[in-house]
């Protein structure tokens, strides 16, 4: 557990990793402008943070500084972001709280088994149900900052997306639980004769 420790925060200061950290950082700043000031100024610290998302993993890879720490918290980062969003949509009577508590719970198990598998030296990275569960979380909540224009022209887009984005986040969850579990099993089995 050390080892898997130490090698996490091993590294850690690059640009897609500062770009990782600055994400979180907006987290407050989303906040405190949702209640404080022109919703519509939240809404372009959000798009800002969804774009750093979108930049951070192509300057990994294009600068060859994939590291762990980036591997861990970038997917950390955008859910913290995206979970905030949704949970001021919630107070603010635009999105239901069925659906938050569902995609809450989710991230909470998710989490809790992320804790489990590194444990097990293994971090948990984000498949593609889960990806794609994140670019419709962002659409959805883009659109819910013009819930009520939407809703003056007869549709509920925003609310469509969102309930897509459950189960999308639904199916992500089992997709992390049946690899993951194979990867335990895998372990357990004795080696193979000869190896």
């Amino acid at each position: 557990m050390k080892e898997r420790l130490k090698k996490l925060f091993t590294n850690v200061w690059n640009v897609p990793n500062a770009l990782t950290m600055l994400r979180l950082a907006l987290i407050p700043v989303f906040v405190w402008l949702f209640w404080n000031a022109d919703r519509k100024l939240a809404l372009a610290v959000f798009i800002i943070a969804s774009l750093t998302d979108m930049l951070d993993g192509m300057l990994a890879r294009k600068l060859n500084q994939i590291t762990d720490f980036g591997k861990l918290f970038d997917p950390l980062a955008d859910k913290l972001m995206v979970l905030t969003a949704l949970i001021c949509q919630g107070m603010a009577g635009v999105f239901p709280w069925s659906a938050i508590l569902i995609v809450c719970c989710k991230e909470l198990l998710m989490l809790l088994g992320g804790l489990f598998m590194l444990k097990k030296d293994v971090v948990v990275y984000a498949n593609y149900a889960g990806k794609t569960a994140q670019v419709f979380f962002i659409l959805s909540l883009i659109l819910s900052f013009f819930h009520q224009e939407l809703a003056d022209w007869g549709t509920q887009l925003d609310l469509i997306f969102l309930w897509i984005t459950v189960g999308l986040a639904i199916l992500a969850m089992i997709i992390y639980l049946v690899s993951y579990l194979k990867v335990l099993a895998s372990r357990k089995q004795p080696p193979a004769a000869g190896a």
